[in-house]
C-alpha cells in the first residue's frame, strides 16, 4: 500500500494520498488550505489517478482545496451530512471572530459530487476498503478512517492497520473542542469507543502533526490515559495543545 502524505496550508493540515501501489487510482483525504498544489504534485510522482476525496470533518482547514481537487480530476467528496453545510458556510462553522479572518482569502462552496458518510459504513475506493465511524467531539460530523492490515504479498512486506484520526486523536494530544459544536464530553466517549479497542500496533496518521501509534498513545497520551482509567466525563477538561482549527 501507498500512503503520501504533506502538511499544507497556514495550519500545516495533513493531507493523504492513499493507493495500493503507485501507477494505481488513490483516495485523497482532507484537501485542505493550499493543498491542491501539493496533491498534483504527489499524483505526478506516484503516478496516481483519484477516484474520491474524503473528509474527516468540515473545518475549513481541512476542505479548503475540496472544489478544485474535485474539479480537477471529476471525482465525488464524502462528507459526514452533520459537517457539510462548513463547506458553504465556515464562518458559522468556526465561530465570527475567527471566521471573518478567512473570508477574504477564500472560496467556498460544494463540488459538484458531494457523497455523505454514515457510521459504521464500509467504502470501497481505488480497490481498497475504510471503515468509517463518526466521532463527533471536534465537530458534530467529525469521522475516522480505519484500514484493516495488509497481508504480505510477493514482493511487498504487508502494512499495520492504519487509522486515519483527523483532529480526534494526536501524538500527544486531542481535538479542541472550543469551536461550534465542539464537545469535550463527546470526544472523550468517541476516544473510548474507537480508539481504545484498537489494537496497539495500528498507525495513527491524524490531521496535524507527526504520525504515532495506538500502543504509544495509549501509554503516554494523558487524554487516552484518562478514558482508559475510566476517568473520562469526571476528568478535569485540561486543554489540549492546540493544532490546526
Amino acid at each position: 500500500m501507498l500512503i503520501a502524505g504533506f502538511p499544507a496550508g497556514a495550519w500545516g493540515t495533513n493531507c493523504y494520498l492513499v493507493a495500493p501501489a503507485a501507477g494505481e487510482e488513490c483516495v485523497i483525504i482532507d484537501p485542505g488550505h493550499q493543498a491542491a498544489p501539493g496533491v498534483e504534485e504527489a499524483l505526478k510522482k506516484h503516478r496516481l489517478k483519484p477516484v474520491a476525496v474524503v473528509l474527516t470533518h468540515g473545518h475549513i482547514d481541512h476542505v479548503a482545496s475540496v472544489v478544485p481537487v474535485c474539479g480537477a480530476h471529476d471525482v465525488p467528496a464524502w462528507i459526514h451530512p452533520e459537517d457539510r453545510y462548513m463547506m458553504s458556510d465556515p464562518e458559522k462553522a468556526l465561530g465570527r471572530s475567527i471566521g471573518q479572518q478567512l473570508m477574504g482569502e477564500l472560496t467556498v462552496g460544494e463540488p459538484d459530487d458531494v457523497k455523505e458518510l454514515g457510521d459504521g459504513a464500509k467504502l470501497e475506493l481505488a480497490g481498497l476498503e475504510f471503515s468509517v465511524a463518526h466521532t463527533p467531539g471536534h465537530t458534530k460530523g467529525s469521522v475516522t478512517f480505519g484500514m484493516p492490515e495488509q497481508a504480505a504479498t510477493s514482493g511487498n512486506q504487508g502494512c499495520p492497520p492504519v487509522f486515519f484520526s483527523g483532529d480526534l486523536l494526536f501524538a500527544g494530544s486531542i481535538g479542541r473542542t472550543d469551536l461550534p459544536g465542539g464537545d469535550h464530553a463527546e470526544i472523550l466517549r468517541s476516544l473510548e469507543r474507537v480508539c481504545l479497542p484498537l489494537q496497539d500496533e495500528t498507525v495513527v496518521l491524524s490531521g496535524h502533526g507527526p504520525q504515532t501509534t495506538i500502543g504509544r498513545e495509549r501509554a503516554t497520551n494523558p487524554f487516552l490515559r484518562e478514558v482508559a482509567a475510566g476517568l473520562g466525563d469526571g476528568a478535569p477538561q485540561r486543554p489540549a495543545p492546540r493544532r490546526g482549527m
